[in-house]
């Protein structure tokens, strides 16, 4: 009978460990060759873990078909103005295809892949190990922690599964083995370390700690798994940093914990993914706001504001505090907060430690979901160039879902009728409408006053899209 790897695998290691004695004697003295102690020792391998856990992860193609557009009209300045005409030129469909890898979780077809390897797409094949191929639609999706949900056609057919793993239980230094159809040349498997954990980033998700590993990780593994030596996934694969658009050694995983807690919303029949709002404006805590506030070292996440009637506000937390940790676990940045905030169902309460004025607090946050509804939607209508646009007020999650950063007052673009002025403006869902013909405007009802008052002749309208700020200029 076999050995269990993990034995093996220390012997191994107690034998690179004295090679490596050996080199750091000094180039003079010779090293020394060891020979393995045992047959099971010379016969290493990860095969056994690769051979559980390989059929349960998928390769992915996802279908979108796209306008193609001349190089003029890719201009932000013309596609503005003109996207609504249809540009000047040729407009041809383009079939775009993106690679990916998933993990099946549930015997029926349930898979977890990456919310960007499928955005957007109108036809989903995935392919298993063995060459099955099934037909797959979204169930779920959350771009906040880049994952989403499949459910593949199998026809009855029962499939593989790989297990979940605990993420806050594995260490800097566990050894660990990635798999997907990187550059879709088939499943691969690489093996690495967990080089650190909590790893945030501001071009990463917003809410997610991730585990960040050296295993090779490249285009085509996003989806794909990250597993222990004991076969369980610790992580789904998101991201890397490159310079050439291959691996140099730096992945990133979603943690298997978010993962759960994503899954549980989305079989506890909530529906749509949904991340909890703190309804709070905070900050990492550096080294002079640590000696401002009487903190021994910089730790934690400073409160800068609070939104009222937020559950930041239910909650008792004020401008100036700290919050230490989350239900026991320390955090030191916005995105770590958020993660641990996000492990927690919907309608439950986090543990929150406080320090306020020298002293440390115990608070209670009710875990609840941002009002994604608009407020007070209006159509605009009369003799101005806004004539059939339709408006809301923004609320703190409408702001979240349009990524418009840590807005919670303004008037946003929901629409506009057809064959009305409006819609030849080319504004989008989106937009945020600042100004009109010099004059802020924060509601709909400062909106509606200020084109009643509108001039006759040319009207300017100010726009934020994005990061980009517009003035439209029409007369």
């Amino acid at each position: 009978m076999r050995r269990p790897l993990l034995p093996r695998l220390g012997s191994a290691l107690v034998v690179g460990f004295a090679l490596l004695a050996g080199c750091a004697t000094g180039g003079a003295q010779p090293v020394e060759r060891i020979v393995p102690g045992d047959a099971a020792t010379a016969r290493l391998s990860f095969a056994p873990v690769v051979r559980k856990v390989a059929p349960a992860v998928v390769s992915i193609t996802s279908r979108k078909v796209t306008i193609e557009r001349g190089p003029v009209f890719a201009d932000p300045f013309f596609d503005f103005f003109f996207r609504d005409f249809g540009g000047f030129g040729r407009q041809r469909p383009r079939v775009e295809t993106s690679l990916g890898s998933g993990v099946i979780l549930r015997p029926d077809g349930l898979v977890v892949t990456n919310h960007h390897v499928v955005e957007g797409a109108e036809e989903i094949e995935v392919v298993l190990a063995d060459r099955r191929t099934f037909a797959a639609r979204p169930v779920g999706s959350d771009r906040s922690s880049d994952l989403a949900f499949l459910r593949l056609d199998t026809r009855g057919e029962r499939l593989p599964t790989l297990a979940l793993g605990d993420s806050d239980a594995i260490e800097v230094g566990d050894l660990v083995l990635a798999i997907g159809n990187p550059f879709g040349i088939g499943q691969t498997v690489t093996a690495g370390i967990v080089s650190a954990k909590s790893r945030t980033h501001p071009s990463l998700e917003k809410d997610v700690s991730f585990i960040q590993t050296d295993a090779a990780i490249n285009p085509g593994n996003s989806g794909g798994a990250l597993v222990t030596l004991d076969g369980r996934l610790v992580g789904i694969n998101t991201a890397i940093f490159t310079r050439s658009g291959g691996s140099i050694g730096i992945g990133f995983a979603v943690p298997a914990n978010l993962v759960a807690a994503r899954l549980a919303a989305l079989e506890g029949g909530r529906g749509e993914l949904v991340r909890p709002w703190v309804g709070a404006e905070l900050q990492p805590v550096d080294g002079e706001i640590a000696k401002g506030l009487g903190l021994d070292r910089p730790r934690g996440v400073v409160v800068r504001r609070v939104i009222a009637d937020s559950p930041a506000a239910r909650a008792g937390l004020q401008p100036g505090d700290v919050v230490l940790s989350v239900d026991g676990v320390p955090v030191d940045d916005p995105p770590s907060l958020g993660y641990r905030l996000s492990l927690k169902p919907i309608g439950e309460r986090a543990r929150l430690v406080v320090w306020r004025r020298g002293q440390e607090r115990i608070l209670a946050l009710p875990i609840e979901p941002a009002d994604r509804r608009p407020r007070n939607v209006a159509t605009l209508e009369g003799r101005h160039p806004l004539d059939g646009l339709v408006v809301g007020e923004l609320t703190p999650g409408l702001a979240e879902e349009l990524e418009l950063g840590d807005l919670d007052r303004g008037v946003v673009v929901l629409g506009a009728e057809g064959g009305r002025f409006a819609v030849r403006l080319g504004l989008r869902r989106g937009d945020v409408i600042e100004s009109v013909n010099g004059r802020r405007v924060g509601s709909v009802r400062e909106l509606q006053e200020a084109v009643r008052q509108g001039a006759r002749g040319r009207w300017q309208i100010g726009v934020r899209r994005g990061d980009q700020q517009l003035l439209l200029s029409v007369g």
